[in-house]
């Protein structure tokens, strides 16, 4: 799996480092600390749409390091057909902290741990376009995209690349929501 890291990095175009191999990083692979990161948004542009949840998991080693988990309320409408494709309504986020509220314990959450997302390219932009809009400078994390890494891996043997298609072809303890 190591040698496909370079195609399973995310683009430049991201405003996030891009890392070329882990063999790069120092450390042992067993020691690298991995955030596993999804958001949630009410639509698909990081300059016209916003966040409206952040959820993720830091591991190493296969040990569970923290967890970060938080409703966004974005200022805006969630848009209805936001709101059918991931059940967040907007009377869930109202109470919720903005992210600008939430964005100093994420930043700190996700250190210089290694980015871990499906379909990598849309949640780094719009966490790029977040950091850059409250002040925050931009993250350098190298990042694996587990879209790209499937299709390199196990494109033939999968119908999709939706997660949870993946999660139920490697028969992963866990299914996503």
């Amino acid at each position: 799996m190591l040698d496909h890291f370079e195609s399973v990095a995310s683009p430049c175009g991201s405003g996030l480092a891009v890392q070329r191999s882990f063999d790069d990083l120092g450390t042992a692979l067993v020691d690298t600390e991995f955030c596993v990161f999804d958001l949630e948004t009410t639509g698909g542009s990081p300059e016209s749409s916003r966040i409206t949840e952040i959820g993720a998991v830091k591991v190493r080693g296969g040990e569970v390091l923290g967890e970060f988990a938080t409703l966004i309320n974005p200022g805006v409408p969630i848009p209805p057909a936001i709101t059918y494709l991931t059940g967040i309504t907007n009377a869930m986020v109202y109470p919720a902290p903005t992210i600008d509220a939430v964005l100093p314990s994420f930043v700190e959450f996700i250190g210089n741990a290694v980015f871990v997302a499906h379909n990598a390219s849309f949640d780094t932009r719009f966490l790029a376009a977040n950091l850059a809009r409250y002040g925050y400078q931009p993250a350098r994390n190298p990042i694996v995209c587990t879209v790209r890494l499937a299709r390199r891996l196990v494109r033939e043997e999968v119908p999709n690349l939706q997660l949870a298609t993946l999660a139920r072809a490697l028969r992963a303890r866990t299914a996503p929501c």
